[in-house]
């Protein structure tokens, strides 16, 4: 057979495709499994939106092609929502593009402006459709490790400069994944100046915007003055609305970065699925009497998460977004040992930092996305595993 390609050869090894089978495995052998690994919650979507989507789903123009166009309702419901969450005004013809989720939308940008030669400036660790999408462009990822030294915010000034005349790409996601961390704003008016002056685009991954606690409200990049002459933004339904099978997000933000997208996907898709378009529009529309109580369930999770890891000897900092903690482990201890030993011994599967880039190495995550009753259960059994590893 034809030898792999140089670039599919550098993709990494994306560890969360296979804890699917694994658990299937541990399951197979009678162990009670707590999965705290995927940001994937337990929770049912908003009724509005499963109701749009079975009545939008019984219509059969709604099973024809959508093409990059897709359901102009939902564009127009994506533009007053960013309206009405942010104060900012988006064309929804050509300042907004649809996305079958935000992860194909972030991967796919990189195509239109990355080539041989190029440079991404991505977050180690982080989201692995940043670095994909550079590597499948050929391009070369400089991994900017995200550290408590600089409450896990990227700073431009620590990169080569020699690196930073070849960067077409910036990504910056906050509230973080994996990390939690939340962005100042005055952080955000510095990146954005910087990348005005080197003419870098700024992929802002906004997917974690309404995931929020205890009054913090996280910003738009558009928040920023002079944001629109370089960045693109992305949201998505799958955390705020649990809806991360359904894949329906967008991306938003200067015409000719947004354009340069659709153009991508114009010969990659043909569109997601009108008839979920249809129940984004419901869950949108739902956002402000849902979300809030959605985000009720959540706030309770994270507190039980952060009791219940700390009462098993974890260092854990109470995060003000995202449904993530981000645990540091001991000297000694690697994150993929524990990683496997929890999960082969306890059945309990959380995500070492290593699998999400050697910048996490020393560094766990997990999602409260379970009952806090599961969560202090998955916590007792860590703790065992972290006392015998470090006996």
């Amino acid at each position: 057979m034809p030898a792999f390609t140089n670039r599919f050869n550098a993709l990494p090894h994306y560890l969360l495709a296979t804890i699917p089978q694994k658990k299937r495995d541990l399951i197979a052998r009678g162990m009670d499994v707590i999965d705290l690994g995927a940001g994937d919650a337990d929770l049912a979507p908003p009724p509005r939106a499963v109701e749009a989507l079975v009545r939008a789903a019984n219509e059969p123009a709604m099973s024809r092609y959508g093409f990059g166009l897709g359901l102009p309702a939902y564009r127009e419901a994506v533009a007053a929502w960013m309206q009405r969450r942010f104060g900012h005004t988006f064309d929804p013809f050509t300042e907004i593009v649809p996305l079958i989720g935000s992860k194909e939308g972030i991967a796919h940008i990189e195509f239109a402006y990355l080539q041989k030669g190029d440079v991404a400036i991505i977050p180690d660790p982080g989201y692995l459709a940043y670095l994909g999408g550079a590597l499948l462009s050929e391009a070369e990822p400089y991994m900017y490790p995200i550290t408590p030294r600089t409450n896990f915010l990227v700073e431009l000034d620590d990169i080569p400069e020699d690196v930073l005349r070849r960067a077409k790409l910036l990504f910056l996601n906050y509230p973080n994944n994996p990390t939690a961390a939340v962005a100042p704003l005055e952080y955000l008016e510095r990146v954005v100046r910087q990348c005005r002056e080197r003419d870098i685009v700024l992929v802002y991954d906004n997917a974690y915007s309404e995931m929020t606690f205890d009054g913090y409200v996280a910003p738009s990049i558009f928040d920023v003055p002079g944001a629109r002459d370089v960045a693109i933004e992305f949201h998505s339904l799958s955390k705020t609305y649990n809806m991360t099978g359904w894949r329906c997000g967008w991306a938003c933000g200067n015409p000719r970065i947004v354009g340069a997208l659709a153009k991508v996907k114009s010969f990659l898709d043909t569109g997601q699925f009108m008839a979920v378009q249809r129940a984004g529009i419901a869950a949108l529309e739902s956002w402000a009497e849902w979300v809030p109580g959605n985000m009720d369930v959540f706030r309770v999770r994270r507190d039980a998460a952060v009791a219940a890891f700390r009462a098993n000897g974890f260092t854990v900092e109470t995060p003000k977004g995202s449904m993530y903690l981000w645990m540091p482990l001991p000297a000694g201890v690697g994150s993929i040992a524990f990683h496997e030993r929890l999960m082969n011994e306890e059945g309990v599967v959380v995500l070492p930092g290593a699998g999400l880039g050697a910048g996490g190495e020393g560094f766990f995550r997990i999602s409260f996305i379970t009952s806090p009753e599961r969560i202090a259960e998955a916590a007792q059994r860590a703790g065992k595993v972290l006392r015998a590893m470090t006996a």
